[in-house]
């Protein structure tokens, strides 16, 4: 494993890291370090999603990648996994961020996928030293930087008390674009999403959604 220790006073070191009140002093990369400072959107969401919610987090994924964003996500099950995969499928790019070591894949049914995203051209990071365990502590850490990495976040499925709401908290103190995609109102996958919307967040139906208010706001998507 080939890993590239980054810290704040080097090239490669993410601008819009440098732009959050805490970010790290050094990140751990393996993969393409280039992603770093490309256009990105986060795509997070509920671990035990549906079908309509794998489904769509592939889509948005997918339809956003092609066109030259990369997605991040935080290898976690359901909706974050289908992120990474539906960037990769694609020929397209993704960034795992990690609540532990990069030497330490978490959750260890996603070992297929870690090496998917660097054999695909991707990158995991981690603001943690090798060997630091998935402790819980870890994960609202790891969720800033999801958010911290990426021009805006998507949530598509979250129950009404959700880890993906922390990573829309983490992307509001931030200053950046929050994107819900609506569900069915009888889903308890959905009353999370559903609430942000009814909150402010941006209702997404498709990609165009998303490219829209980056263009508009970021002016960095042609």
């Amino acid at each position: 494993m080939n890993v590239i220790r980054i810290n704040q006073s080097d090239a490669f070191y993410p601008v819009k890291l440098k732009e959050i009140c805490d970010p790290p002093e050094e990140i751990y990369c393996v993969g393409d370090i280039r992603l770093l400072n490309e256009p990105s959107i986060a795509i997070v969401g509920a671990r035990d999603a549906s079908d309509y919610g794998r489904r769509i987090s592939k889509k948005l994924s997918s339809d956003l990648s092609k066109r030259g964003v990369t997605i991040i996500s935080g290898l976690a099950k359901g909706i974050d996994s289908c992120a990474h995969e539906g960037a990769y499928d694609k020929i397209g790019k993704t960034i795992a961020v990690l609540g532990c070591g990069i030497d330490i894949i978490y959750p260890k049914e996603n070992e297929e996928l870690y090496k998917n995203i660097i054999r695909s051209g991707g990158l995991i990071i981690s603001e943690f030293p090798l060997g630091t365990k998935p402790e819980k502590d870890n994960f609202p850490k790891r969720n800033r930087l999801i958010s911290g990495l990426s021009n805006g976040v998507v949530v598509v499925e979250a129950k009404a008390k959700s880890g993906a709401l922390i990573t829309v908290d983490c992307a509001l103190e931030q200053g950046k674009n929050v994107f819900a995609v609506p569900g069915n109102i009888g889903s308890i996958y959905s009353e999370g999403t559903n609430n942000l919307i009814k909150d402010g967040a941006i209702p997404v139906t498709s990609y165009e959604d998303i490219l829209l208010h980056i263009k508009i706001q970021n002016g960095i998507i042609n």
